[in-house]
C-alpha cells in the first residue's frame, strides 16, 4: 500500500520537475511516519489531514480510557512523547529525502501537536462530566488556527533546523490549544 502512495508521489513530483531519493527500507519507514501514514501525500491541505490523524488517535484513546481520566491523560502524554520522538527522527530524514526544509508532505508534527491539544481536556472531563466529543472538535479547530497563524513564539521555532525544528512549532501550537481548552472549560463552569 505505502509503495503505491510513494510511486504516485514520485510521478506527481516528476511532472513538476522534482524527485525524491528513497534509499532502502529505513527511508520508506521514515517517509511513512513523517507523512502521517501517507496522509501528507494527499494533494490538498496535507496539514489538515495530518491533524485528522492526530484527532483520530486521540478519539480512540478517549474511547478506550474515558472512564479513567488519569489513565487517559497519561495515555495522551505517552502518545505525544512517542510521536514527538519518532517525529523528530522521521522528519529529519524526510527533509533530506524531499530535499526541502519542513516539506509540506511532512505532517507527523501535526499528528503530534493535535494529540497534545487534548492532554488537559482529559483531566477536566473528570470534574465537568461534559461530552468530550464536542471539545475534541473545539481542540481540532484551535490547533489548526494556532498551527496556521503561528502566534509568537511559534513563528520563531520554525527557524530551528532539522527534525526538532519541524516538530517544535506544532508541539507549542498543541500546548496553546490545550491551554485555551482548559481556560474555556474553567470559565464555562461558572
Amino acid at each position: 500500500m505505502h509503495n503505491s502512495l510513494f510511486n504516485k508521489y514520485r510521478e506527481s513530483q516528476a511532472k513538476r520537475g522534482h524527485s525524491i531519493k528513497v534509499q532502502g527500507k529505513v527511508d520508506v519507514l521514515a517517509l511513512f511516519i513523517a507523512t502521517g501514514f501517507g496522509t501528507g501525500l494527499l494533494p490538498l491541505s496535507p496539514g489538515t489531514f495530518g491533524s485528522l490523524v492526530g484527532l483520530l488517535i486521540a478519539y480512540l484513546l478517549f474511547s478506550c480510557y474515558n472512564a479513567d481520566f488519569l489513565l487517559l491523560q497519561n495515555a495522551l502524554i505517552l502518545a505525544s512523547v512517542i510521536f514527538a520522538g519518532v517525529g523528530i527522527w522521521s522528519s529529519a530524514r524526510a527533509e533530506k529525502i524531499f530535499n526541502q526544509k519542513d516539506a509540506s508532505q511532512i505532517v507527523i508534527d501535526e499528528v503530534c501537536g493535535q494529540i497534545i491539544s487534548f492532554v488537559f481536556l482529559a483531566a477536566s472531563l473528570g470534574h465537568s462530566g461534559r461530552q468530550w466529543r464536542w471539545w475534541m472538535i473545539v481542540g481540532f479547530i484551535l490547533f489548526r488556527l494556532f498551527d496556521i497563524f503561528k502566534p509568537y513564539p511559534i513563528n520563531r521555532l520554525q527557524q530551528i533546523t532539522g527534525g526538532l525544528g519541524v516538530m517544535l512549532d506544532d508541539i507549542l501550537a498543541g500546548i496553546y490549544a490545550a491551554i485555551v481548552i482548559s481556560l474555556a472549560l474553567f470559565l464555562t463552569d461558572y
